[in-house]
């Protein structure tokens, strides 16, 4: 299969064709099994099964190494693929359709390419690097996209992904409300969700106190590609499962929010 890939962005593509197939195969399925993990938090055979076909098609097929929420975290020089096999466990676990897999390609801390594929919503989101964003709507359309031109915080359409984490912030809970009530609208979508919304140009900025770097890979990279600007530490200068701020948002507000939120 690896042969008829001609470029990174189609290896992409064809992971995510795998992970859906995999992840829908047990989306609502009667008898899920759920582990939990050391770090308390719930993975499902879907998670494991997803990991285990994507590890083995880039590790024997692509002949390049792996880094997953669900195996083996070590950064590797050269071409390295970084994957959540299922972000949302937990709404996949209540049958509820917002969480996808996220895959990104990086080549000695350069990313080269991204995909989102989010099944159950019907929709996926990608880039390859200089060639902008894209997405496929519900309806199989393929379109490019770009992040809003909103310049004004009052003006603004704001996304976070949970509220209770900013206890464990600089700014707080508090602080984070604050800004919400400083904007024209706010809501929390969860996930990867307001970042791809971001790219889109659907809101202007999503923040987390707490994301890794497998829940942020993909994203971040094709919020840059649709002309956005990410915070975030260098993901090279930190272990892949260290908690770290993100926000993701247009240009005109970005200086703006990183201000407000004490970055």
């Amino acid at each position: 299969m690896a042969e008829s890939l001609v470029t990174d962005l189609d290896k992409c593509l064809y992971l995510a064709d795998v992970a859906d197939e995999i992840s829908m195969r047990h989306f609502r399925a009667v008898t899920l099994n759920v582990q939990t993990k050391p770090d308390r938090t719930p993975v499902t055979e879907a998670d494991l099964a997803v990991d285990k076909a994507l590890h083995d098609i880039v590790t024997k097929e692509f002949g390049d190494a792996y880094l997953t929420e669900e195996g083996d975290q070590t950064h590797r020089p050269g071409r390295q693929w970084i994957v959540d096999p299922i972000d949302g466990t937990k709404n996949f676990m209540r049958r509820h359709p917002v969480w996808g897999t996220l895959i990104s390609l990086h080549q000695d801390g350069t990313t080269l390419a991204a995909a989102i594929s989010a099944p159950a919503l019907g929709r996926r989101w990608w880039a390859s690097r200089g060639n902008g964003a894209w997405t496929r709507d519900v309806d199989s359309t393929v379109r490019q996209i770009r992040v809003s031109n909103v310049a004004k915080l009052s003006d603004a359409y704001l996304t976070y992904c949970s509220l209770l984490p900013w206890d464990d912030a600089e700014v707080g809970v508090t602080g984070i409300i604050d800004l919400m009530r400083a904007s024209w609208r706010e809501r929390s979508f969860g996930d990867f969700l307001g970042h791809v919304f971001v790219a889109e140009g659907v809101v202007d900025a999503c923040m987390e106190p707490n994301t890794k770097e497998w829940d942020m890979a993909a994203h971040a990279f094709i919020v840059e590609e649709a002309g956005g600007k990410v915070s975030t530490p260098d993901p090279a200068m930190m272990p892949a499962s260290q908690k770290r701020f993100v926000v993701t948002s247009n240009e005109q507000l970005h200086e703006q929010l990183k201000k407000a939120l004490k970055q």
